[in-house]
Formats: C-alpha cells, structure tokens, sequence
C-alpha cells in the first residue's frame, strides 16, 4: 500500500513480505559473485550489476568491490556513474541515480525502514524513494535515508545523515545533514 508521501507499508507474513524476501535471497547470490571480483574486472562487475538490476548499465559506469544490496530491480543508474567499495543500497523504495554522480566509499542508500510505534515495528516494513539528481558526490561514510531527493550538482559531506532534501548547487553535512553553504562555479 502506497501513501502520499510515497511511503510503501508491507506488512509481514503476506506474499508481498515473502516476494520481497525473495529479492533479498536473489541480491545476495549475486552480490557474493560481484563481491568476489577486482577492480581490475570492470566489465564483469558491470554484467553482474545489470543482471542485479534487470538492465544493462551504460560502459563508462563503475562500481569497486565489496557491494551490498538487499534488491536490485528497484534501482536505476545513468551515464557515467561512479561507487566507491563498501557501499551498501537497500532499494525496495526506489533508487534513482542519474548521470555523472560520484558515491565514496562505505556510503549507505537506504530507502527501508519500520515504523516508529513499538507494536507496528515487527509487522511491516516501510519503503520511501531515494532520487540523487545528475552530478552529486556523495562523500565517504554518508547515508542518505529514504523520502529524500539530493538536487543536481549538491555535495553530501563525508559522515552526513541526510534525512530531508538537498537543494540544488549546496553543500551539506552533519547528523542530521543541513546546508553549509551554496556551491558556485
């Protein structure tokens, strides 16, 4: 079930629940293939990736081993893409990444969560989009949570938690990120 502010609620023990186990059990076979390549194995990471994603991704994208997801078909990728290791996408919200972006090591995208009230938080999971327009960087260590869109051309900091959008042209960081300054040419 979908809601206004693009939360998806799934609740437990139903075949929307057991599908998405599912996904999670395929990612992790194919993450353990792609974990156990170089970077010297560019194009066999990027066949690995598009097979976790359903769609073939562009030759200039590049991704270094360790990589961590608990989906795959949810995610989209441009042109030109860039993920440092150790970065880990839990995508059952949505993930859109568009052209030109820049992901440092040990970022987390993660669109999933559980309710806040005690007695729901066992019962469903809860999934809100992730959308990193053309030409961010999102620097080492971040984590961008889900409901969150990071605008065209903004810098994450190192260490951020981004849990509200970024605008366009800005600098962010801190726990919880908040704008630092605006980024010009």
């Amino acid at each position: 079930m979908a809601y206004a502010d693009r939360t998806r609620m799934i609740p437990g023990r139903t075949p929307e629940s057991a599908a998405m186990l599912a996904d999670v059990k395929r990612a992790m076979t194919i993450t353990a293939r792609l974990n156990r390549l170089t970077f010297n194995d560019a194009d066999k990471v990027r066949a690995l990736f598009s097979e976790l994603i359903g769609r073939q991704v562009d030759g200039s994208f590049l991704l270094i081993p360790p990589f961590y997801a608990t989906g795959g078909a949810d995610i989209r990728v441009g042109r030109n893409v860039f993920i440092n290791q150790n970065c880990t996408f839990y995508d059952l919200g949505g993930l859109d990444i568009a052209d030109d972006v820049l992901i440092g090591p040990n970022v987390s995208l993660i669109t999933s969560g559980h309710p806040l009230e005690p007695s729901r938080r066992r019962a469903f999971t809860t999934a809100r989009p992730i959308v990193i327009e053309r030409n961010v960087w999102i620097a080492a260590g971040a984590t961008v949570i889900g409901g969150v869109t990071v605008g065209e051309n903004a810098v994450v900091a190192a260490g951020s938690v981004v849990t509200k959008d970024v605008p366009p042209n800005t600098l962010v960081g801190g726990n919880p990120a908040r704008v630092i300054r605006s980024i010009a040419e």
